[in-house]
């Protein structure tokens, strides 16, 4: 059963970024990473920040930087709508260092009460850092 097929779809909100048979999918959960192979019990769960990894049915492996979102597992299908994807070799880690720097600034300046940090919304700030460290971890390998 190792090998047997499911459809496979990676979906944001900007666009496809995956529509295949896969054999194997590894995603980051909320409660820990998740091993899914054809035949699945049906599932939904929520994603948290982490690595996607999806094994084709050539065995080649891509794995993917995910932001959130959300897995959901049926009738031999698995999909997965994240909130911001994008391939492990897209990843511009500089772009992803600055992202990272201005998210730190912003928390730090909401955290000395700054009178720039007036209209920060913390919440925000950190899951853009959550993101931007995200994405540096995984581009690192």
């Amino acid at each position: 059963m190792a090998d047997t097929p499911f459809t496979f779809r990676l979906v944001t909100p900007q666009r496809l970024l995956l529509e295949a048979p896969i054999v194997s999918l590894e995603a980051p959960g909320s409660e820990g990473y998740l091993g899914i192979l054809a035949h699945h019990a049906p599932l939904i769960t929520p994603l948290r920040p982490g690595r996607l990894d999806v094994r084709d049915t050539a065995g080649i492996e891509s794995s993917y930087a995910v932001s959130g979102g959300f897995l959901e597992v049926s009738e031999n299908r698995a999909t997965v709508l994240a909130d911001t994807a994008e391939r492990v070799d897209e990843i511009d880690r500089a772009r992803a260092e600055a992202s990272l720097k201005r998210a730190e600034t912003r928390l730090a300046d909401a955290s000395r009460g700054d009178s720039p940090s007036r209209g920060v919304d913390r919440a925000r700030a950190q899951r853009s850092q959550e993101r931007a460290k995200n994405r540096i971890a995984i581009a690192k390998g």
